[in-house]
């Protein structure tokens, strides 16, 4: 509750920094602002929100829908803000004015949504995730320090492998946003990056739809992971092949078809993660699922950070001039490197880690071993 009430308040500030303060000093505003903004109030708000995944239910099935309904608002919630954003602004009087506007009605939105939620939801009580015998141990030993607790988490392999993919997966989103320039300077028209967002948004969206029944019908997330992965790295081949063909219909196709793959671990990684908890706790008794969310955040920072970071690192390296009516031929061939085979090495790259995020098995195992 608490962390979003900063949210709303610094979200606003990023767009009222004081006109009659000097340059330095607006500088300093904006960015204490936006850093509290992004890495302080939406950082704690996320990790606790993302937690409840596996605090209110201990379903997988019902985990799943979390995830799934979680993100198809977040990206139906995208296309919207996209769509009104900017015509919204100019109603408003357009300007300073009217971007404040713009987010003090967004902090207000965000404010009654988030209070809603915090109200609506109750935590499953302690018993219901200890067995009745091991209860009294089990809170005992949940008094760590972050630095034990730390050390647990690298212990857990399904963790580290979940947070190495989140992190790809974020560098995957900062490469795919690198279409912008690939759209400018290759295809000729930078509007057309809004028809290929509208294509993964909307893709997402019916996928995430879907998604609860498909896993429910093969009875866990493992296969369809990976199989969805290798349908990504093949949709984004597909998207490769069609470029350089100079198709845009067929680039579109396989945009679509490499959303669908990627959909199944963006819908359930909340119940992978809440899994990867839930091992810890059979393997330790420690349950540490706050910690464990965090990698959802940790991903989001490095893997956004790093993507954005090395795309601009290339493109300087490449002789990219900002606005050239032509750019040079090595800055052509880093464009077409990074939106076009990036992807294709990204995907192939978390496929290849979710062979080993068996975490479900693991645990099925544990339990096992244990009721013996």
């Amino acid at each position: 509750l608490w962390p979003y009430i900063g949210c709303a308040i610094t979200l606003v500030a990023c767009f009222s920094i004081p006109t009659s303060w000097g340059q330095t000093a607006q500088y300093i505003f904006f960015f204490l602002s936006y850093t509290l903004l992004n890495a302080v109030f939406f950082t704690a708000n996320n990790i606790a929100y993302a937690s409840l995944t596996a605090l209110i239910t201990k379903n997988t099935s019902e985990r799943v829908q979390i995830g799934s309904f979680r993100f198809i608002f977040a990206f139906a919630t995208k296309i919207v803000i996209e769509a009104v954003t900017i015509f919204a602004v100019g109603w408003l009087g357009g300007g300073v004015v009217g971007w404040r506007m713009i987010a003090i009605i967004y902090a207000i939105v965000g404010l009654i949504t988030n209070t809603y939620s915090v109200f609506s939801v109750k935590e499953l009580p302690e018993e219901e995730f200890t067995e009745e015998e091991n209860k009294e141990e089990t809170k005992e030993e949940n008094k760590l320090t972050f630095l034990q607790s730390f050390k647990l988490l690298l212990k857990n392999k399904y963790y580290v492998i979940i947070c190495c993919s989140y992190i790809l997966t974020q560098l995957y989103g900062s490469v795919i946003g690198i279409g912008t320039y690939y759209t400018k300077y290759i295809l000729g028209d930078e509007t057309i990056f809004s028809t290929i967002s509208l294509a993964i948004n909307v893709t997402m969206v019916l996928s995430l739809t879907v998604l609860p029944m498909v896993i429910k019908k093969l009875g866990g997330m493992y296969k369809l992971n990976i199989w969805g992965y290798a349908l990504a790295a093949l949709g984004r081949v597909g998207v490769l092949v069609a470029a350089y063909m100079g198709s845009l219909p067929l680039m579109l196709a396989f945009t679509a078809i490499s959303t669908i793959g990627i959909a199944p671990l963006q819908g359930d990684m909340n119940a992978l993660i809440a899994c990867c908890s839930e091992y810890t706790t059979l393997k330790t008794g420690y349950r540490l699922e706050g910690m464990m969310y965090s990698c959802s955040s940790l991903g989001i920072k490095l893997g956004g950070a790093l993507g954005t970071a090395i795309c601009g690192w290339l493109l300087a390296a490449a002789g990219y001039v900002e606005n050239a009516a032509v750019q040079t031929v090595a800055t052509v061939n880093m464009l077409n490197f990074l939106y076009l085979w990036m992807p294709v090495i990204i995907n192939a790259a978390v496929g290849f880690l979710l062979v080993f995020l068996s975490v479900e098995k693991a645990n099925k195992d544990l339990i096992a071993e244990k009721s013996k």
